[in-house]
């Protein structure tokens, strides 16, 4: 059993020593946390929950009626469910599910996750590309690792761009959905930018010669 304090709520979990850190809140989910504020219009989705730490904290914030938990571990569901029973917000919405495959919902304004990043690629390509289809307009996603790279890359060439948190060795990644429009207005706005520097460039040459 883990007692914890997480944003000032006090929570407790059972666990089993089969599922991913069963003997304190993982320190890369902690960092995830540090930099996400739950607020009251927000709907939550834990990706890859385990024993439910971030959606049972998220309900214990915004309400068990706003945040969906899944993952594909039958064990890791069953104490997730004692937990949020637990932790009294026991009508959070849970399902076993591969990654989105049973997920329904599509307007989330928060997707966390906590990806296995010592496997391979497979599983935080199908988070990231799969998360972008299931956020509402200004919704975010939310990943931490300790790979910089490979995360970097896949989050921008997906939703245009993304913020980065390092802390205590991992990197929380923050990618937010925007409309097209907006991003095409951008891209017009930093070429038009460019293009005014280098002719004011080309005019300072010219003037110095």
């Amino acid at each position: 059993m883990i007692s914890a304090k997480i944003k000032n709520i006090d929570m407790i979990f059972e666990t089993s020593s089969s599922i991913f850190s069963p003997n304190s809140i993982d320190a890369g989910t902690q960092a995830m946390l540090s930099v996400i504020d739950f607020l009251p219009h927000d709907k939550v989705l834990d990706l890859g929950c385990g024993y439910g730490v971030v959606g049972i904290l998220a309900s214990k914030l915004i309400g068990a009626e706003n945040v969906v938990m899944c993952d594909i571990s039958k064990q890791a569901l069953e104490y997730a469910k004692v937990n949020s029973h637990l932790n009294n917000v026991p009508n959070i919405k849970i399902y076993l599910s591969d990654g989105y495959e049973n997920v329904e919902e599509k307007d989330f304004t928060l997707i966390l996750s906590n990806p296995p990043y010592h496997a391979n690629f497979s599983v935080p390509k199908h988070f990231i590309e799969g998360g972008f289809k299931k956020l509402a307009f200004g919704g975010k996603l939310v990943m931490v690792t300790k790979r910089l790279d490979w995360y970097k890359n896949k989050l921008t060439s997906i939703f245009g761009g993304v913020k980065i948190h390092e802390i205590n060795g991992y990197f929380v990644f923050v990618a937010e959905k925007r409309n097209r429009i907006i991003k095409e207005k951008e891209k017009i706005s930093n070429k038009l930018s460019r293009k005014l520097q280098r002719k004011h460039q080309r005019h300072k040459v010219n003037h110095q010669g």
